[in-house]
């Protein structure tokens, strides 16, 4: 049988006042005129990110739920080129180590997406250098929870510039500019405009990134629809990897709005997907991606007790028969 735990995103729809994005902009930064206080400002705010983090955490501990992605957004402006000498990692040391301690205890995994403007395939050298430095900040924020960094940053592969093959071709040049200890947190995910899973798997298989299979993305944006008959060799993708395999799923939120997610999941669309992979891995790690977060969780999961398919684990977590 496999197992299948759910995931949710950032936010709690449940809890109140507890925002971990909360931030500051660089033009609110300026209009402090003492710039230690400004700093402060941003520990203090950074500081409230991760203590807000560790409520959504405990939430989903006494929730049963097992997987939680957080937010890159915890450190505002934490890598902007006028703060290059901001080192925001030491006032924030307890804090992580305190987040680290607790998704340990509770075997929760976590993991992070960086935003849409990390492209390690653009033509352009200073994104790259950015994206790189942005990837960095990932890397040393898991370091700081004492949490093993591999495989723990999905990324798409980035920009199409009108141009798949050298797209990705570029991706692959620009690849061997990325340092290897932040090469090893990376998965790759195809998306629902540029690259699809074909061509996704292409790199994944190239260079030895996990796959992240994005069904709702597959569905608006393939070449072949037959997903089942790559499913194989995004299995393989992960077969170094110390983590289970994950996907992510999501709902189009109309006929008309397709791309755009739905409050919560469709349950017939999960398990179509389900039904297909059943047996063949032993587990895998499915992220929500729908606007109700982890409401949307707690609703599947109610229509899901209600199945024959299924045999149940615990708040987040069962077994497909």
């Amino acid at each position: 049988m496999t197992i299948v735990r759910l995931g949710f995103v950032a936010m709690s729809m449940e809890l109140k006042n507890a925002s971990p994005s909360q931030t500051m902009t660089y033009a609110q930064f300026q209009k402090i005129a003492d710039r230690e206080a400004a700093i402060r400002k941003l520990e203090r705010i950074s500081i409230s990110n991760l203590q807000h983090t560790f409520r959504i955490l405990k939430h989903a501990a006494a929730s049963e739920i097992h997987f939680y992605r957080l937010t890159s957004r915890l450190i505002p402006l934490a890598n902007h080129e006028e703060l290059s000498d901001w080192d925001y990692m030491d006032p924030l040391k307890a804090n992580l180590k305190e987040i680290g301690d607790f998704v340990k205890k509770h075997n929760i995994r976590i993991d992070f997406h960086p935003d849409h403007f990390v492209l390690i395939n653009s033509p352009n050298k200073d994104i790259l250098k950015n994206s790189i430095r942005t990837l960095k900040m990932h890397y040393l924020l898991l370091k700081g929870m004492k949490i093993d960094p591999t495989h723990r940053c999905v990324m798409h592969v980035g920009g199409n510039y009108k141009e798949t093959e050298t797209s990705l071709e570029r991706f692959i040049d620009n690849w061997m500019e990325v340092p290897r200890f932040i090469q090893k947190t990376i998965m790759l995910e195809n998306d629902d405009t540029s690259f699809t899973l074909e061509d996704t798997l292409f790199l994944c298989e190239k260079l030895g990134i996990p796959l992240v299979f994005d069904y709702h993305h597959h569905l608006v944006h393939h070449k072949n629809p037959n997903w089942e008959e790559n499913w194989s060799q995004v299995v393989h993708t992960w077969v170094d990897s110390p983590l289970p395999i994950k996907m992510h799923i999501s709902s189009p939120k109309s006929d008309k709005e397709i791309r755009h997610h739905s409050d919560y999941i469709n349950i017939d669309m999960f398990f179509k997907f389900l039904k297909e992979i059943k047996g063949s891995i032993p587990q895998i790690d499915c992220m929500i991606e729908a606007k109700r977060k982890d409401d949307s969780l707690f609703k599947l999961m109610e229509e899901i007790k209600t199945r024959g398919d299924i045999e149940m684990i615990d708040g987040s977590s069962f077994y497909l028969k």
